[in-house]
C-alpha cells in the first residue's frame, strides 16, 4: 500500500485530534468534552453533510447512476448482516450474533465524513447523492437483524415484534431524520441556500469535526477495556470484516461504473459499523444481546481501524482497480 496515502490521512487535523483523545485516556489526563457538546457536534455534522448533499444532488440530478448506487447501498445493508451473522454464530449465540451483524450492516456517519475530508484533501471529487445512500443504509440492517433473531434464536427467541415501532426506530431515529431533512432542505434551497448557510455549513465544518473526533478518541480509548470481554475472535472479526465488506463494495462499484470519489465513500459505507443508531435499536428490541460486545467492537476497533488504516487502504484498492 502507498504509505503516502496513510500519512496523508493521519496528518489530517481531525484524525490527529482522534489520536490526542486516545492518548489523553491512556496517560490518564482529565481532558474531557462537556456532555452536551458531543451531541451538538454530531447533530451539526449530520446537518452540514446532509445539506451539502442536497445542494450537490440538485447539480447532478437523479439519473441511472444515482439509482444504481442507492440500490446497491441498500442491498449491501441487507446482505452484510446475513453472512456476518453466520460467521459470528461460530462463537456466539443468536442474540449477540444478530446484534453485531446488524451493527456491521449499518454505517458510521462520522467515518463517512472523515472519508469525505480525505477526498477533499486529495482533490478528488465526489457526488452529493452519496449522502442519500448513507441515510438509507441504517434501516435495512436493523430489520434484517430482527428477522435473524426470530429465525435462529429458537422458540425462546421468537417474539411478537411490533413492526410499526421497529420501522419507526429504524427510519425515524434522530440521525436518519436529520440527514434526510437537511438533504431535502438542500434540494429545495439549492445554490441560494448554500450561499446563505456556507459560513455555518462550510467554514465551521472542519473545526467541529476536529473537536468531535477528539471526543471520539476519548470515548474509543475508554471502551478498549470492554474488549477483554470480547476475546480475540471478535477483535479479529472487527478488523477483517470491514476489509471484506469494503472489497465487496469496490467490486460492486466497479461493476456499475461509479467514479473514484464515490467509490471510496461507498466502500467506507460498506466497511463501517454503527455505534449509535443500531445499538439503540438493538437495546430496545434484542435486550438479550450484550451491548458491550456490539458497541465496543464497532467503536473501539472498527472505527479507529477505518479512519486510520481503512480509508487509505480502500483508496489504494481503488487506485489498483481503476488503473
Amino acid at each position: 500500500m502507498d504509505l503516502s496515502l496513510v500519512a496523508s490521512n493521519i496528518l489530517n487535523p481531525p484524525v490527529l485530534a482522534f489520536f490526542i483523545g486516545m492518548v489523553a485516556v491512556f496517560v490518564k489526563s482529565d481532558l474531557e468534552i462537556p456532555a452536551p457538546l458531543p451531541k451538538l457536534f454530531s447533530l451539526y455534522l449530520l446537518f452540514a453533510i446532509g445539506f451539502k448533499g442536497g445542494v450537490e444532488l440538485v447539480k447532478s440530478g437523479i439519473n441511472q447512476q444515482v439509482a444504481l448506487t442507492i440500490l446497491a447501498a441498500m442491498l449491501m445493508s441487507a446482505i452484510v448482516p446475513i453472512y456476518t451473522f453466520f460467521i459470528l454464530k461460530v462463537k456466539l449465540d443468536s442474540y449477540n450474533a444478530a446484534a453485531i451483524a446488524a451493527t456491521y450492516g449499518s454505517i458510521s456517519a462520522v467515518t463517512f465524513i472523515t472519508a469525505s475530508s480525505f477526498l477533499e484533501q486529495l482533490g478528488i471529487d465526489f457526488d452529493g447523492y452519496m449522502v442519500a445512500a448513507l441515510a438509507l443504509m441504517e434501516s435495512p440492517a436493523i430489520i434484517v437483524g430482527l428477522i435473524l433473531v426470530n429465525l435462529f434464536a429458537g422458540e425462546a427467541g421468537k417474539r411478537e415484534v411490533v413492526w410499526s415501532e421497529v420501522l419507526r426506530e429504524a427510519c425515524l431515529n434522530s440521525s436518519v431524520f436529520l440527514l434526510v431533512s437537511s438533504l431535502i432542505m438542500g434540494v429545495l434551497t439549492g445554490e441560494h441556500g448554500w450561499e446563505v448557510l456556507s459560513p455555518f455549513t462550510q467554514d465551521m465544518f472542519y473545526g467541529v469535526l476536529t473537536f468531535f473526533l477528539l471526543d471520539m478518541g476519548l470515548l474509543a480509548a475508554s471502551r478498549i477495556k470492554d474488549l477483554q470481554k470480547t476475546g480475540f475472535f471478535l477483535i479479529l472479526f472487527a478488523i477483517l470484516i470491514p476489509v471484506v465488506n469494503a472489497g465487496v463494495g469496490l467490486l460492486i462499484a466497479k461493476s456499475i461504473g461509479m467514479p473514484r470519489g464515490d467509490t471510496l465513500l461507498f466502500a467506507v459505507l460498506c466497511a463501517s459499523a454503527s455505534y449509535i443508531a443500531v445499538p439503540a435499536a438493538m437495546r430496545l428490541t434484542v435486550p438479550e444481546a450484550n451491548p458491550s460486545l456490539y458497541v465496543s467492537t464497532a467503536l473501539a476497533v472498527t472505527f479507529p481501524f477505518n479512519i486510520i488504516v481503512g480509508i487509505p487502504l480502500y483508496q489504494y484498492g481503488i487506485n489498483m482497480l481503476w488503473r
